[in-house]
């Protein structure tokens, strides 16, 4: 991949699917090198697993995933590696990639749906302690109160190396870009990296929150009316906005970017 191509160009308020395959893929790639640099700089990794994939723009059902091994502040737009709905690698790539997490994101990417061209799937300690409550997330937090009636949930099955699976994510997944794998982990989707991670942003926040609130006291469960209202609301807040999570993304980039900027080659 000529990581040459668009260099100087931003990497947010952008329409990736409009541009010239390889340049809408060199930005594809620094957009998901940085979202791993972000989760590393939030403290959200597992050691070296867990998954961030991205559908590359075109015609071939082909997205990319980190390098099995390495650490997500070793990820580089160069070194994402592209791979079909089989686990085959296109093109050229020294590293491996992990058979479990191929199962689970291409379970998602298989279906080609707009809304899920992005798959961000953590292991963070608050994501799998909610993950293993019977009633999962509750509307306790204004940012909990965004994903009420938007989240789906899936029963533990193993660690995601049955093939036949991906049927069954898929189909527990549904309409929504939420998906808590129980006793396991959170999985988000977005029609763009951006909106991926200010998604997954909100949903680790919701479960620290309550997990923090559970060990303190008696939780204040809010009411259906009240938190759809309260969901309904920041949904309207994200469309006067603009492209979600575009300038929550362009901050955080600048910021990762005063530090390391090995990310972007």
């Amino acid at each position: 991949m000529d990581m040459h191509i668009a260099q100087d160009m931003p990497l947010t308020g952008i329409d990736v699917d409009a541009l010239p395959p390889a340049e809408a893929e060199a930005v594809l790639r620094r957009q998901l090198a940085a979202a791993y640099r972000l989760v590393d700089h939030f403290g959200w990794t597992e050691l070296i697993y867990g998954h961030l994939t991205a559908r590359v723009p075109g015609e071939q059902p082909h997205f990319l995933i980190n390098p099995f091994g390495l650490n997500y502040d070793e990820v580089t737009a160069s070194n994402l590696v592209k791979i079909d709905l089989d686990g085959n690698v296109i093109g050229e790539s020294k590293h491996p990639v992990n058979y479990a997490g191929f199962v689970i994101h291409s379970a998602i990417h298989m279906a080609h749906a707009a809304r899920h061209k992005v798959v961000m799937h953590t292991h963070t300690r608050a994501g799998m302690a909610v993950c293993a409550l019977k009633d999962g997330l509750l509307p306790i937090s204004m940012v909990a109160t965004a994903f009420h009636g938007k989240m789906s949930y899936h029963d533990y099955e193993g660690p995601s190396l049955d093939l036949d699976e991906r049927g069954r994510i898929l189909k527990s997944l549904g309409e929504n870009q939420t998906l808590m794998l129980r006793n396991h982990g959170l999985l988000v989707t977005g029609r763009t990296v951006p909106e991926a991670f200010l998604r997954l942003y909100r949903l680790e926040r919701a479960c620290q929150i309550q997990i923090d609130a559970g060990a303190a006291g008696p939780l204040n469960v809010l009411g259906d009316n009240l938190a759809g209202k309260s969901g309904a609301d920041m949904d309207r807040f994200v469309e006067m906005e603009g492209g979600m999570g575009d300038l929550e993304f362009a901050a955080l980039i600048r910021k990762i970017d005063k530090t390391d900027t090995s990310w972007r080659h």
